[in-house]
């Protein structure tokens, strides 16, 4: 997302350099913390606006988008998705968006995730709920900070020795690997 300094290797984001144009590249990315904060002295919209300024949107814009994610995302239960979503971003990252909501909420959210996709956003999901991974077209699997696993979720069942859920496929991935690592 560009929030660390690169340190080796390039990266591109929409086909724009990371480390020569880090602004222009943030601006295809919309980004969703795990521990999302608002600023307490400012309203909800006061919050909306300063999020969209900082995405360099024009007034008429950022009012229409806002109205746009308000209405998308009802607002009282998803206000930090609204305001990655206000500049309308190509790509969208999740860090664990559904940790601490109710299985109701959850499934919302991913019809509302998979809508996106299905018009065309990109959403990248870091998750520890394997049952939601599912909902991906591709999963990576890390341990310790390096990649194991990449694929379909069927791909990754597969390797998993065709486990009968993505959590168990998941345990065998990791332990597979560590025993690998420890020989």
């Amino acid at each position: 997302c560009g929030l660390l300094p690169v340190s080796s290797g390039t990266i591109s984001v929409y086909g724009v350099n990371l480390r020569t144009a880090r602004a222009r590249a943030r601006s295809y990315i919309g980004y969703v913390a795990q521990k999302f904060s608002l600023y307490s002295t400012l309203s909800v919209y006061e919050n909306l606006c300063f999020f969209g300024r900082a995405y360099g949107l024009s007034a008429h814009k950022l009012q229409e988008r806002i109205e746009t994610v308000a209405g998308q995302f009802h607002l009282s239960n998803c206000l930090s998705m609204a305001a990655a979503l206000l500049h309308d971003p190509p790509i969208l990252f999740l860090d664990e968006p559904t940790s601490g909501i109710d299985p109701l909420a959850r499934r919302t959210f991913w019809r509302q995730i998979t809508g996106l996709a299905a018009r065309g956003t990109t959403i990248v999901v870091t998750t520890h709920f394997m049952e939601e991974a599912e909902y991906c077209d591709r999963i990576m699997i890390q341990d310790r900070g390096r990649l194991i696993a990449i694929g379909t979720p069927s791909a990754i069942r597969h390797q998993g020795d065709d486990s009968p859920t993505m959590n168990e496929a998941f345990i065998h991935i990791v332990e597979t690997g560590r025993q690998k690592e420890e020989s």
